[in-house]
C-alpha cells in the first residue's frame, strides 16, 4: 500500500521557481518616484480649496524640493541616475523624427518612439516643476497680480495632461513588451540575467529622503497654529496677514 505525499507536485510537474532578476532601479530614485507622484496628486486635488490652501503649498514645496534631489543625485549620484543618461537617450529623438517623414530611408521604430517620448515626459514633467514651484509662491505672497495666478494654473493644467501621458506611455510600453513597464519603480528590479544595472541599492539614502520630506511636513504643521486640518484655514502671519480696513 501506497500513500501520498500531499505536498508533492500534481502531474509530476516540478514546481516552478522564480527566475533570477537583477536591480535596474534603486532605492533612492523609488522613493523619490513615489514622493513626488503623490505630492502632485495631493497639491493637484487641493489646489481649488482654500481649506486645505496649506497643504497645498507644503506639497508644491516639497515638489521643489524633490527636483532639487533628483538634481543633485543626477550629478553625483550612480551612472544609473544619472542625468547624462537621460540626455543621451534623449539625443535619438532627432533621427527618430526624422525617420517619420515621408520618403524617408529608414522606418520610425514604435518602441524606439515610445521609448523617447518617454523620457521627453520625464525631462519635461521635471522642468515644469520650476514654473509651477515659482508661479505657485509668488501667488500665495500676492506677488505679481492675476497673470501670475493663471500661470500657475496653466501649468498646473500642463503638469496634468503631461503625467496622464507618462501613464499611458508606460501603458503602451507594457502591452508592446508584455511586460509590466511600471513594476521596476516598486521593486527596483527586473527578470534576467546579468550584473546588476544599480550596483548598491541605497535603502539608507531612500530612508534619510522620506525622513527629510515627513520632518519638512510636521515641521510646516508645527509652524502653523491650526495645522493642515480640512476646515482650518491656516493662521497667516508676516506678508500672508492682511489688516480689516476701518468701516
Amino acid at each position: 500500500m501506497t500513500t501520498s505525499n500531499p505536498t508533492a507536485p500534481l502531474s509530476g510537474q516540478a514546481p516552478t521557481r522564480p527566475g533570477p532578476t537583477r536591480r535596474v532601479t534603486d532605492a533612492p530614485m523609488r522613493m523619490f518616484h513615489w514622493l513626488f507622484a503623490l505630492c502632485f496628486v495631493g497639491a493637484y486635488a487641493s489646489a481649488d480649496s482654500e481649506h486645505w490652501r496649506l497643504l497645498h503649498v507644503t506639497l508644491g514645496y516639497t515638489l521643489a524640493g524633490l527636483l532639487a534631489f533628483r538634481i543633485v543625485y543626477g550629478l553625483v549620484g550612480p551612472r544609473q541616475a544619472r542625468l547624462s543618461l537621460m540626455a543621451r537617450r534623449l539625443a535619438g529623438l532627432p533621427s527618430w523624427l526624422a525617420s517619420m517623414r515621408p520618403g524617408a530611408a529608414i522606418r520610425p521604430d514604435g518602441r524606439q518612439g515610445l521609448n523617447l517620448l518617454m523620457a521627453l515626459a520625464v525631462v519635461v514633467l521635471l522642468a515644469l516643476v520650476v514654473p509651477v514651484a515659482l508661479s505657485g509662491y509668488a501667488t500665495y505672497n500676492d506677488w505679481g497680480g492675476e497673470w501670475l495666478e493663471e500661470l500657475h494654473e496653466f501649468t498646473g493644467e500642463a503638469f496634468l495632461w503631461l503625467v496622464l501621458a507618462h501613464v499611458g506611455l508606460i501603458a503602451g510600453l507594457s502591452v508592446l513588451r508584455r511586460k509590466n513597464q511600471a513594476l521596476p519603480m516598486l521593486t527596483g528590479r527586473i527578470a534576467g540575467t546579468g550584473p546588476d544595472l544599480a550596483r548598491r541599492n541605497h535603502g539608507w539614502l531612500a530612508v534619510l529622503l522620506l525622513a527629510a520630506v515627513l520632518a519638512f511636513w510636521a515641521w510646516q504643521w508645527q509652524d502653523s497654529p491650526r495645522g493642515l486640518l480640512p476646515g482650518e484655514a491656516p493662521a497667516l502671519s508676516g506678508d500672508h496677514a492682511h489688516e480689516d480696513d476701518d468701516d
